[in-house]
């Protein structure tokens, strides 16, 4: 099912938080949200379902409340419940998901953990497309949902005008601008853009850890209380859900937990901490009177101090929004440098706890480790789709007809990326455009077009730069007679999002002209055209089920670099629990199943551009999605999740590929995702830094350096200054253990070190085994 309907166009969002079996009161005021009638300092984050597997979700959950969060939030997926249209309307659908809500008394006030439900998204965004419908229709969606009864909150993200009791949120990287029009109602940041999706052709976007806890900072600096992260787990479009169009199948948005669930170290450990320290200020934040004091002569909110006031106890935050320079101010008698885009938070107004600008947690260094490196491959071939005059008067099986050139989208109702288009053509010497050959020219919608003149293949062409439709044109050889022109369009994800995005066109909507050498035209457009829906192996034959009585052929003559062709395998499990990845390197484009699970589209011999990274990221300034990119020139994406439960615990399993451009099988890499090392590089100060192997153990040290090292991972250089225990230190606290936790000062390693005015720093890298 195609996710033309999944990315951002739902129709409830919750948050589900940790509560018990009793009746809970959800409500709010101006300050905060309240359950049980106390204001909640909450941080949420995104985790959808279809996006992992179950087996996973107690993983994910686990890693997110340890990560910090009081709450989950998952968008219930109109295109996974109701994948064919119905009525499709947002009265039907949503009461079907809150009754059984109900049913299951889910919601707070029945004893659930439903804390706030959302009714349309985004609609703000696009309402002003909509003229005067959209009004009307935002005030239906208002009556509508609090006619629900369900006895939590509702909000609209992106919705200024969203009448109350509705409350209107914020989405976007930054929302510590963001602002209430009532004073009745609390500031919350409904989607926390933590990284960015990625599009076939694009590299790897990235947002720093130090970016993200900025921005979170500075939202709870200025009276934020609700925060949820957009994603907090990413996980994986599987099957052809990705929409976009061109989004990738994996999911992973730079998020805490990356797309196989695993910690992305540094963003959780930097989060979690900040988690943790708002969590323990939360009284002073939510019921604080609250004071600001703006540094004119730095400019106005190029830095500010923020005070919160509670019963005589006070929380500071000084933030500092010049991306260029540290700024140094001056408060009740005390001097402070805040870092350039940072946030200093100060839990008693004297001392500097956290500092959004220094990491003091460790980064994972991941590797795909071989688990099954030789596989033995058959095949067969998909075949390519006709028609000739006798199909005009007995359409083959699965063919219709029109005189016209149909939509995709609506011919193959979302149910498959292809679509076949057929017809047939009598040319003799005799008529205007003959010639031994024609140039076929067409104009198409669909993202790939496969073309084939009387059964010989004469061109393919897709979509690139972000321009979902494109001129193509060919040679074919005429013959006397019947010419049959076969045309295969794909797709790669349907739009999902913007106005009337349900109202683009796909496919091949013409013109279609045969043009000869002496530019004599021929337009098709109005010829009796046949359409079939979908490729054999996959509608009709199902290859990828692997059963008994299939006939493939080899190992022997295995044809690699070619178009159409299926490829069948098998492999042993991997050993342990490590995440499971399949390698397609070599391969070009096409969708892969394994023991009959469809794990998505892959397309590696897209690669990205080769221009756009930067040898170094730099987290100062306001993030976009292409800054701090990485993997440029390469493909897009190489390599494909297997989640475990799609694997037999014992025995082999099936592994199917259908190949639409042309690939290399025998490089094909079945890999598990494991932690092969860990890097910190911490300041000295009063704090601890905690390293983990998470379920390894740590081996060997590749670099100790306390004093004033240099570098990033990988590549660590000593400073002129450098304590002659570093190594041995780190060692006896570290080595054979699967976690330890290093005094970040000169008690653990001694030697009272001279750095002049900078502050002593450790940098580390231990092996994991």
């Amino acid at each position: 099912m195609e996710c033309h309907r999944m990315f951002f166009v739902f129709s409830i969002i919750w948050f589900a938080s940790y509560l018990n079996c009793q009746s809970t009161e959800v409500s709010y005021d101006g300050r905060a949200l309240k359950i049980d009638g106390e204001r909640k300092i909450i941080n949420s984050g995104s985790i959808h379902y279809p996006r992992s597997t179950t087996e996973m979700w107690p993983s994910l959950i686990k890693n997110a409340k340890d990560g910090g969060l009081d709450a989950i939030e998952t968008y219930v997926f109109w295109n996974a419940h109701e994948p064919h249209r119905r009525e499709d309307e947002v009265k039907i659908f949503t009461t079907l998901i809150v009754d059984m809500m109900k049913k299951e008394k889910l919601f707070a006030s029945q004893g659930g953990p439903i804390i706030l439900a959302q009714i349309e998204n985004e609609f703000g965004d696009v309402a002003n497309k909509f003229g005067n419908d959209a009004k009307p229709y935002l005030n239906w969606n208002v009556k509508f949902a609090e006619s629900l009864n369900i006895g939590v909150p509702w909000i609209m993200c992106q919705q200024a005008d969203a009448p109350e009791p509705i409350i209107h949120t914020c989405n976007g990287y930054y929302c510590d601008g963001f602002n209430q029009s009532s004073k009745t109602i609390p500031k919350i940041w409904t989607e926390n853009w933590t990284g960015w999706f990625k599009d076939w052709g694009s590299p790897d976007p990235h947002r720093t850890a130090e970016d993200v806890a900025f921005a979170v900072a500075r939202f709870f600096q200025f009276e934020g209380t609700v925060q949820n992260y957009y994603m907090y787990h990413g996980g994986t479009n599987f099957g052809r859900t990705s929409g976009g169009p061109y989004i990738t199948t994996t999911y992973d948005y730079d998020a805490p937990l990356n797309e196989y669930g695993l910690v992305n170290q540094p963003k959780w450990g930097h989060l979690k901490q900040l988690h943790l320290l708002l969590k323990s200020m939360e009284k002073i934040l939510t019921y604080g009177d609250k004071s600001d004091h703006q540094y004119e002569e730095y400019g106005k909110w190029q830095m500010s101090a923020t005070i919160y006031d509670y019963n005589g106890s006070r929380v500071c935050f000084f933030g500092n929004a010049d991306k260029d320079r540290d700024l140094r101010i001056t408060f009740e008698g005390r001097n402070y440098t805040v870092p350039a885009w940072s946030v200093s938070v100060l839990p008693d107004c004297e001392t500097v706890v956290y500092n959004t600008a220094h990491v003091h947690t460790q980064t994972n260094v991941l590797d795909k480790v071989n688990s099954v490196t030789s596989l033995e491959w058959q095949w067969r071939v998909e075949p390519i789709q006709h028609i000739s005059q006798k199909h005009h008067t007995k359409p083959p099986k699965g063919v219709t007809f029109a005189t016209e050139l149909l939509d995709q989208k609506t011919v193959t109702n979302d149910t498959s990326d292809y679509l076949w288009y057929m017809t047939t053509v009598d040319l003799d010497e005799s008529d205007p455009i003959w010639g031994r050959e024609v140039t076929l020219k067409l104009h198409t919608t669909g993202h790939i077009i496969h073309a084939f003149f009387n059964r010989k293949h004469i061109g393919s062409k897709y979509a690139q730069n972000g321009h979902f439709e494109f001129d193509f044109e060919a040679i074919g050889k005429v013959k006397h007679g019947t010419n049959t022109i076969t045309l295969l369009s794909a797709t790669v994800g349907l739009q999902n999002y913007g106005a009337h995005y349900d109202h683009i066109s796909n496919g091949i909507l013409g013109p279609i002209k045969l043009v000869a050498p002496n530019n004599e035209e021929m337009d098709l457009s109005k010829n009796k055209w046949g359409y079939k829906v979908g490729l054999n192996g996959i509608e009709e034959r199902q290859l990828f089920l692997d059963t008994e009585h299939r006939k493939w052929r080899g190992p022997e003559n295995l044809p690699v670099n070619r178009m159409f062709i299926w490829y069948k395998t098998s492999f042993d499990t991997p050993s342990a629990d490590e995440p499971v990845v399949l390698n397609l390197e070599d391969m070009g484009k096409g969708t892969a199943w394994v023991n009959g699970n469809n794990i998505g589209r892959y397309w590696t011999s897209y690669f990205s551009d080769k221009n756009g990274c930067d040898s170094k990221c730099d987290y100062h300034g306001s993030y976009y999605s292409s800054k701090c990119q990485t993997n440029c020139g390469t493909p897009s994406q190489k390599w494909y999740h297997i989640p475990r439960s799609f694997l037999n615990k014992d025995g082999k399993n099936n592994l199917v590929l259908f190949e639409e451009f042309g690939g290399n099988p025998e490089n094909v890499r079945v890999q598990t995702v494991s932690l092969v090392k860990i890097c910190a590089f911490a300041e000295e100060g009063n704090t601890t830094l905690d390293l983990s192997c998470q379920g390894k153990t740590m081996t060997h040290i590749n670099f100790a350096s306390f004093g004033n090292p240099t570098g990033v991972c990988g590549a660590f250089n000593k400073g002129n200054f450098d304590s002659p225990n570093s190594v041995s230190a780190i060692q006896d606290a570290c080595i054979g253990k699967e976690s330890c936790s290093i005094d970040l000062s000169t008690k653990t390693f001694k030697a009272a070190l001279n750095c002049g005015s900078e502050k002593r720093r450790l940098a580390i890298e231990i092996l994991c085994n």
